[in-house]
């Protein structure tokens, strides 16, 4: 009869990964720096461990609220990050690669647990065409 050894026992986590916590704040802070670096016109709105959010400062929404531009965003499960230039300009999607399209949940959220340094590239391309796209609209209420 064969003989079978227990299982060395490991204290990590996540079979020897980084912790989420620290995954998602290490997403978090990439996110968070490309729209500060393509954002420096915008209004911080929100600034919280875990929550950015950008928004114009001369558009405002139909109530009078500054109008939201991006957020990056700290979930349960994922990190998001919100760039409503894309919900506004769906053309800026059709250069965008497979891999970041596969992030993409709804028309303007992207979805990270981690994140590829060609991701960070690829959004802060689109980030900048975004919030310059974003700039030009034209709200039905203004």
């Amino acid at each position: 009869m064969p003989t079978f050894q227990a299982a060395e026992q490991t204290t990590h986590r996540y079979n020897d990964r980084m912790p989420r916590t620290e995954m998602f704040a290490e997403a978090f802070a990439t996110l968070r720096n490309i729209l500060q670096r393509h954002g420096r016109q915008l209004k911080v709105v929100v600034d919280k461990p875990g929550d950015f959010q950008l928004a114009s400062p001369t558009k405002v929404d139909r109530i009078g609220r500054p109008l939201f531009v991006a957020a990056v965003q700290i979930k349960k499960n994922y990190v998001s990050f919100h760039l409503m230039g894309v919900y506004g300009d769906p053309g800026l999607l059709k250069k965008m690669s497979p891999t970041l399209r596969k992030r993409m949940q709804g028309k303007a959220c992207f979805n990270f647990t981690t994140i590829d340094p060609a991701h960070v590239n690829e959004l802060g391309v689109l980030t900048k065409k975004g919030i310059e796209r974003f700039k030009k609209i034209k709200l039905p209420w203004s």
